[in-house]
C-alpha cells in the first residue's frame, strides 16, 4: 500500500521493467479508448501493457488490483454502456484517483449513467465487497496477483465470482523457480512484483485444484532487472512477464476432440482471432482442437461466434504449456 500508494507518483518510479513489459500488438479500437481515459488515470498506473480479451459487448467485468482504474475505463468502453466493469483494489488512494474521475468518463463516452465502480478491499476476500457467486462474465488482472502471498486464495475467489463458461484473463510476473527467503522478504523485489511472482508450474496445479481448465498462454517476454544490486540477489532465478487465460468450464461440457470454424464478427478480430500461443483461428477455416479448447469454446461466450463438430481428424492437437 505505501509502495503504490506514496512511493509511486508515475510508472517511470518504478525500479525495473517487470510492470511495464508490452503483451500483444494494440488495435486503433484499443488505442482510441485509451486516449480518451484521463490523464490522471494513466500517469498513477502501474501494469504491465493492456490486458484485453475479445469479444466483450455487454459483458460484466472484474478488474482485481484496478489501481487508478485505467483498465477499467478503457473495458467501460468496449462492453458498452449495457456491460459492466468493476475495479477493487487495496491501495486506498489508487482507490481514490478512480472514483474522482468516473462522472468525467461518463461524459466522456456519452453514456446515460456510470458502468463503472470502484471498491477498497482484497482480491483474496471479494466477499467482504459484497461481490455475489457466478456475477462476472470475466475477471481479468494486471501484474497485481504476484503482490498477493495467498494466490490460492485469489485463483479461488475469482472462480467463485464467474460465472459458468467464465474466463480469468491475466497477466503476472513468473519465476523459473521457487524464490528463497531472502528475495521473498526483499521490500522493493516485492514493490516491483518480482519476490512474490509465483513458479510458474505452480500455476497449473493452483488453477486445477481451484478447478479452472488448464490455463492457455497467450503472450510471455522475458523480464531484464536493469539494475546491478538486485540482480545480485536473485542470482540465477529468472522472471518472465505473461498472459493467461483460464476458464470456468461447467462439469458435464467435456464434448472431445472437435473440429471447430470461427465465423467471424467478433469487433477488432473479425478476420482472424489469436487465442492464444498454441491456437489461432482464421474466419472460415477448419481447425482441428483438443478436448479441452473444444470445451472452452463450447461453454464460454465465443460458443455463438464459432460452428463446433464432434470429432476431428487431429486428437492431438497441441495442449498445457507452450
Amino acid at each position: 500500500q505505501d509502495y503504490y500508494g506514496k512511493e509511486l507518483q508515475k510508472s517511470e518510479d518504478l525500479k525495473t521493467n517487470a510492470c511495464i513489459t508490452s503483451g500483444r500488438p494494440v488495435s486503433k479500437l484499443v488505442r482510441d479508448a485509451l486516449e480518451r481515459v484521463h490523464e490522471e488515470v494513466v500517469a498513477r498506473y502501474y501494469g504491465c501493457g493492456l490486458v484485453i480479451p475479445e469479444c466483450l459487448s455487454s459483458c460484466r467485468i472484474l478488474d482485481l488490483g484496478s489501481g487508478s482504474g485505467r483498465d477499467c475505463y478503457l473495458l467501460s468502453q468496449l462492453v458498452g454502456e449495457q456491460g459492466h466493469v468493476t475495479g477493487i483494489d487495496m491501495t486506498e488512494g489508487q482507490v481514490e484517483v478512480a472514483k474522482k474521475h468516473i462522472a468525467y468518463h461518463t461524459d466522456k463516452f456519452g453514456y446515460r449513467k456510470p458502468n463503472v465502480e470502484f471498491f477498497h478491499g482484497y482480491m483474496e476476500k471479494l466477499g467482504d465487497a459484497g461481490l455475489a457467486d457466478e456475477s462476472y462474465d470475466i475477471v481479468i488482472s494486471n501484474c497485481v496477483i504476484n503482490l498477493a502471498p495467498d494466490k490460492r486464495a485469489v485463483l479461488q475467489e475469482a472462480f467463485r465470482v464467474l460465472k459458468p463458461g467464465g474466463e480469468m484473463y491475466f497477466s503476472d510476473v513468473y519465476a523459473s523457480q521457487r524464490l528463497s527467503e531472502t528475495i521473498r522478504k526483499h521490500r522493493l523485489l516485492w514493490g516491483e512484483c518480482l519476490a512474490g511472482a509465483l513458479c510458474w508450474r505452480d500455476l497449473y496445479s493452483i488453477a486445477e485444484e481451484v478447478g479452472f481448465s488448464p490455463p492457455c498462454l497467450v503472450t510471455a517476454s522475458p523480464i531484464t532487472i536493469g539494475n546491478k544490486e538486485l540482480e545480485g540477489i536473485v542470482g540465477d532465478c529468472r522472471f518472465v512477464s505473461a498472459t493467461y487465460r483460464l476458464f470456468k468450464v461447467p462439469g458435464d461440457s467435456r464434448p472431445g476432440p472437435g473440429q471447430v470454424t470461427y465465423n467471424g464478427g467478433i469487433v477488432g478480430h473479425e478476420r482472424e482471432l489469436v487465442f492464444d500461443a498454441n491456437f489461432t483461428f482464421k474466419e472460415g477455416e477448419l481447425v482441428d482442437v483438443d478436448a479441452e479448447m473444444a470445451a472452452i469454446l463450447q461453454s464460454s461466450r465465443f460458443a455463438e461466434k464459432f460452428l463446433i463438430r464432434a470429432g476431428g481428424a487431429n486428437a492431438a492437437a497441441p495442449q498445457g504449456c507452450c
